[in-house]
């Protein structure tokens, strides 16, 4: 997400009458074609095309319909090991990809972001097909946002420096910021394409090579990308794309003999089977962006409209399918009464359909097992007391959509503001006191994200500085750039993604010294 996508989004949703976004031109997004063909459903190895050893393959799923798109070609730990060789063949001293110079490097992902730019309408139109997600935020946040933070990373690969250490004696000191070597990454269903490109920008900029393993519910973008790279040039084994299961294919990179570092974003569950595994092999680099409850600050004096509008979109964005959503909401109780009710209407009035309808903001769930998931929670909700605002139930009687949800007079310690429920299911929190809330917001295993709405400055700089949270927003929400690292404290993760903290994660640092000889007297 490498521009602001509040900001994106509201030019593509102007606000209209109070604060809506739901209606926008029409005429800056290309008509859709609702059903795109399918060219690319094998595993990718060595720049090569295959089918799975086993030969099994899985269905991918219409998350609007409940219907089947294709087959996809399953791997196994027999295609990992293909694959790990292939990336290790590939990171071999004196191959093509290691002598290729840091900036042709660069140059090769600029190609590769031009070319993703080209076929942008066709992606969009996949991700929309194969993840749910209306097509107008596939077009105008998902795409744009992926060639911008392979454009980012592409002007890295030649820029990324030692130093000179002026160490005691006669010695020349300098360290070299040298590739870790096999990179294994597992990216999730919610942001098929950005999730790939935030992965392989820093790793392809510091010369990696790449096994990665792509959500099982959502593989047919990655998979075109994928076509894209050997279409653009990356010598063969650089980046190889394995569909498949988190239990055989994904456990297969955390645990392998030769895959030097792995990188994961996904459930915390999934995280702490990782972190073992990179233990109980060869201790792996491991890099972790994991889940959140990330709390959502009202204060007194915030702009109540703006807030609302804020809020809503800190939640329900992409189907409330996001790691940093602002999924605990706070308000300050002077406010709480009027902002529970205008979140409410706002929520009543967000568009659910069809997902290519230019005028819909929320699209189904990625697949049943969230949807009855998230309908869970919501049951769980009422049953320990919280009031049910709107929503609630099932929005149409095919696909995985429902109903946008707002609960009010929610408890701390109630199952919905205490775990990540990952959907369209608002929880508003009453607060009285600045410093109640920040222990109440640091309250929590997790730490991703975190954001305030005030007027104060003094405030909302107390209050960022409190909280427990690898981002913090002051008057907004989801706000991301290329430029700027994202991750988590506590159980969110550990290591950073995006801008100059990122590339630390691909790199190892090698100190190199010299004896420089003394002329004699």
């Amino acid at each position: 997400m490498v521009v602001m996508l509040r900001a994106l989004t509201s030019t593509i949703f102007p606000r209209v009458g109070a604060v809506s976004w739901r209606r926008y031109s029409a005429a800056a997004i290309p008509a859709p074609n609702t059903r795109p063909e399918v060219h690319f459903n094998k595993l990718f190895i060595n720049n090569r095309w295959q089918d799975a050893e086993s030969g099994k393959s899985f269905p991918t799923i219409n998350p609007s319909t409940g219907e089947i798109i294709c087959h996809v070609a399953e791997a196994s730990e027999v295609d990992v090991d293909k694959a790990v060789k292939a990336a290790r063949d590939a990171f071999r001293l004196g191959s093509p990809w290691r002598r290729m110079d840091a900036s042709d490097r660069g140059l090769l992902l600029s190609r590769l972001a031009d070319a993703i730019e080209k076929d942008a309408a066709y992606l969009a139109e996949l991700e929309t097909l194969d993840n749910g997600k209306p097509y107008a935020v596939s077009y105008t946040v998902d795409v744009p946002n992926v060639v911008k933070c392979l454009r980012y990373y592409a002007g890295w690969a030649d820029k990324w420096e030692g130093k000179t250490i002026p160490i005691d004696g006669n010695y020349f000191c300098y360290t070299r910021h040298e590739p870790v070597g096999v990179c294994g990454q597992i990216i999730p269903w919610n942001f098929p394409l950005l999730m790939q490109a935030w992965k392989l920008g820093p790793a392809l900029a510091t010369g990696n090579t790449v096994v990665m393993k792509v959500a099982e519910q959502t593989p047919l973008t990655a998979l075109y990308v994928a076509h894209l790279i050997q279409q653009v040039g990356f010598p063969e084994g650089v980046v190889n794309v394995l569909p498949g299961m988190g239990p055989t294919a994904g456990a297969a990179i955390a645990r392998h003999m030769d895959v030097d570092k792995v990188a994961f974003t996904g459930s915390t569950e999934v995280g702490h089977l990782i972190q073992q595994a990179s233990g109980g092999s060869n201790l792996k680099k491991v890099t972790l962006e994991l889940g959140g409850k990330s709390p959502n600050i009202i204060l007194s004096d915030a702009n109540l409209e703006d807030a609302v509008e804020q809020s809503h979109f800190a939640l329900f964005f992409n189907q409330g399918q996001c790691c940093c959503a602002g999924s605990r909401t706070f308000v300050h109780a002077d406010i709480y009464q009027d902002f529970v009710q205008r979140s409410a209407e706002r929520a009543r009035a967000r568009v659910v359909g069809n997902p290519f309808d230019l005028t819909t903001e929320q699209g189904p769930q990625v697949d049943e097992e969230q949807f009855q998931k998230i309908l869970g929670y919501i049951k769980v909700g009422k049953s320990e007391g919280a009031r049910l605002m709107c929503g609630g139930g099932v929005a149409s009687d095919k696909g995985y959509f429902i109903q946008p949800t707002v609960f009010g007079d929610v408890q701390d310690n109630m199952t919905i503001a205490r775990e990540e429920i990952f959907g369209p299911v608002m929880q508003i929190l009453k607060f009285h006191t600045l410093e109640e809330v920040v222990e109440r917001a640091n309250d929590s295993k997790y730490g991703l994200a975190a954001a305030v709405f005030t007027k104060d400055l003094d405030k909302a700089n107390y209050v960022s500085h409190a909280l427990r949270a690898g981002t913090v927003w002051i008057n907004c929400y989801d706000v991301f750039g290329a430029q700027a690292p994202f991750g988590g404290y506590k159980a969110s993760g550990n290591g950073r993604e995006l801008g100059e903290y990122g590339l630390d994660n691909y790199t190892e640092v090698k100190t190199v010294t010299m004896k420089v000889p003394q002329k004699n007297s």
